[in-house]
């Protein structure tokens, strides 16, 4: 059984790895186009973030509503994909950059955002992600450019999605210093008195949604720009997601300088309103965290053959 299943696969990647003389390729048809030619390269990456904290006058909102561009952090990545027939394509991409937020941003307001204002946290993490994504070029896929009299476009419009894996460890502001808050457990994550909440995990899934276009510089070249969001399934990205405890209680599980920091970055408001027992709010546990990214992409393609 292993050997017919072994000469299955050998036959179906020699039927993908075939050179063929398709006639969608540029350059006064000087390159032969493979059905499957492999791209590697690396990315610029700009990353922002929708958390609890920071965000713009008013009810805090979803997407846009909240988005500070002022706190876009720098980071980078790079990625080896396979592309069929230049229409769907299977991408492996590492990425690694920082996000952050502070209720400081909202300074001045008047309203009801002047209670996150008076909450007074931040937070800053690194961020490093694995992801396996899947690209759809329509241009490609549902025209079949070999069998008209016209070249394809160098330009190709795609939608993507797929799963990543990424690590963060959330840290606040505590005077000079910058202290990790997990292990805080700020908002009483894995007490007894809170059995709902949960202690949050550092290495994370996430879902990949995003919309790019790639132009071909060259046969061999091509730059991409990209936005991609990510969809979480934490709402601790920052750390913040229910509401205020009971002091008190930290005591009961925290001890040393663990328990003096606990203390202080739980509760940073600069009005005090919810008193020794908690149960203010802290953050809105019905939306989930997310984080994006806008990428510049260059990169090489390999299997694209030259006529000789």
């Amino acid at each position: 059984m292993k050997r017919y299943a072994f000469l299955l696969l050998a036959f179906i990647l020699t039927g993908l790895t075939k050179t063929t003389t398709a006639q969608y390729y540029f350059y006064n048809s000087d390159y032969y186009d493979n059905p499957v030619v492999f791209e590697v390269g690396g990315s610029l990456n700009a990353f922002n973030s929708f958390t609890d904290i920071g965000g713009k006058k008013g009810i805090g909102g979803k997407f846009t509503k909240d988005l500070i561009m002022g706190t876009t952090k720098m980071g980078g990545g790079v990625y080896f994909s396979a592309l069929y027939k230049n229409a769907i394509a299977l991408r492996l991409e590492g990425a690694f950059g920082k996000l952050e937020a502070n209720d400081n941003v909202l300074a001045g307001v008047t309203d009801i955002a002047k209670e996150r204002f008076n909450r007074n946290l931040n937070f800053r993490t690194s961020i490093t992600e694995v992801s396996l994504i899947t690209e759809f070029h329509p241009l490609f896929l549902f025209i079949t450019w070999e069998s008209k009299d016209v070249e394809p476009p160098r330009y190709s419009p795609y939608v993507l999605a797929g799963v990543g894996f990424f690590s963060f460890n959330p840290q606040g502001q505590l005077g000079n210093r910058w202290v990790d808050l997990q292990p805080l457990r700020t908002e009483g994550q894995g007490f007894s008195e809170y059995p709902d909440r949960k202690v949050y995990k550092l290495q994370q899934m996430s879902i990949p949604l995003g919309l790019g276009i790639k132009y071909e510089l060259s046969p061999l070249l091509n730059v991409r720009g990209e936005f991609v969001y990510r969809k979480l399934f934490t709402d601790y990205l920052d750390d913040v997601s229910t509401s205020y405890i009971d002091p008190a209680l930290f005591q009961n599980y925290l001890s040393g300088s663990t328990l003096r920091d606990a203390l202080a970055m739980n509760d940073r408001q600069l009005v005090n309103k919810n008193g020794p027992q908690g149960g203010a709010k802290r953050g809105s546990p019905s939306q989930k965290d997310a984080f994006f990214s806008f990428n510049l992409k260059l990169g090489l393609l390999i299997g694209r053959e030259k006529i000789r």
